[in-house]
């Protein structure tokens, strides 16, 4: 699955875009390519600039086919250790501070043990506090999707009141200068989402002191392959690491969920079940988070889930054959 958004306010990329790269270079690159194992897929790909929804839906494939061919699961595979993963669940902004405390309250209830506040300017110092008032010593942390510019430190440092566990992407996608002088002035974490497009961006933020904390999203920085490195960098440097999520099916959260086994994903995921968005998922049935806040990883070769393909025909808009 490449879940680009429908549109490029996210990062520059479309699901028709991605659709194009797919079929006109990714696929026929990967096809032409002498594979042994998936990272030569991501290796073959790494001709194509960005694009990384594209490329990291191409070489999941593979990887789903060489846990097939080997019986072995995804999560067994990229070295996980975890049977089970820990959730956390995100806010969005409610027309009031009461409908705010009720949802954080739905949540928790339900197990979730992380809460992400989203945040942007008239709205952030109020109903964070609200928040920690409401509920004392949860693992709290906003979430700005790039609301504020760097002339709003002033504001953003009086979230280090709070205890966050980080402040999430503050800044512009593109502003890994401004991040990092905004981190020297804050004490609470920033967190980079949007910022963190490829391996080297990550590495670029980390050494740059532009962030204390990271959020991956596997298809953003193009992949499996290059979630590893992400992953590896990041148990080096000791910063915590957690793996967040676009609008994936079951599809493309199978590999989400089987890369968070691995011990240096440290913070609670962004797994939202299927229910949150979907009248039904393309997986049957879907993943579940359990009452403690957990969901299984599973063990089963490929997905570890099975695909309808009824649905998946149902759903499909457009449809590309490409030979080998």
């Amino acid at each position: 699955e490449g879940p680009a958004l429908d549109h490029p306010f996210y990062l520059p990329y479309t699901t028709s875009g991605t659709l194009a790269v797919v079929t006109e270079y990714a696929l026929p690159l990967a096809l032409q390519a002498e594979v042994h194992a998936p990272a030569d897929v991501a290796a073959a790909l790494s001709r194509i600039r960005g694009n990384g929804f594209a490329r990291a839906a191409v070489e999941a494939a593979y990887w789903c086919l060489a846990s097939l061919t080997l019986g072995r699961s995804l999560a067994e595979l990229f070295g996980g250790t975890r049977s089970r993963i820990e959730v956390g669940e995100s806010i969005g902004i409610a027309p009031s501070l009461k409908e705010t405390i009720e949802e954080v309250g739905r949540r928790l209830a339900e197990g979730f043990r992380r809460i992400k506040l989203k945040i942007a300017p008239g709205w952030d110092v109020e109903p964070t506090a609200a928040v920690r008032d409401a509920f004392g010593d949860i693992v709290l942390q906003v979430d700005a999707n790039a609301a504020y510019t760097r002339a709003d430190a002033d504001v953003l440092a009086r979230l280090d009141d709070f205890g966050l566990r980080c402040i999430e992407q503050p800044l512009e996608y593109d502003d890994l200068i401004g991040h990092a002088r905004l981190q020297q002035r804050l004490r609470t974490p920033v967190c980079l989402d949007e910022t963190l497009w490829s391996v080297d961006q990550v590495r670029y933020a980390l050494e740059l002191g532009a962030c204390r904390n990271v959020n991956l999203k596997p298809a953003r920085v193009a992949g499996i392959s290059a979630s590893l490195q992400v992953h590896d960098l990041c148990r080096d440097a000791g910063v915590p690491l957690w793996c967040g999520g676009m609008l994936e099916s079951g599809i493309g959260r199978a590999s989400n969920i089987a890369l968070c086994s691995l011990p240096g994903f440290s913070d609670p995921a962004d797994m939202s079940p299927a229910a949150f968005f979907y009248d039904w998922d393309l997986i049957d049935p879907t993943y579940t988070v359990g009452p403690d806040g957990c969901i299984e990883v599973p063990t089963a070769p490929g997905l570890g889930y099975e695909v309808d393909e009824e649905r998946v025909r149902g759903a499909a808009r457009r449809t590309v054959e490409i030979a080998a």
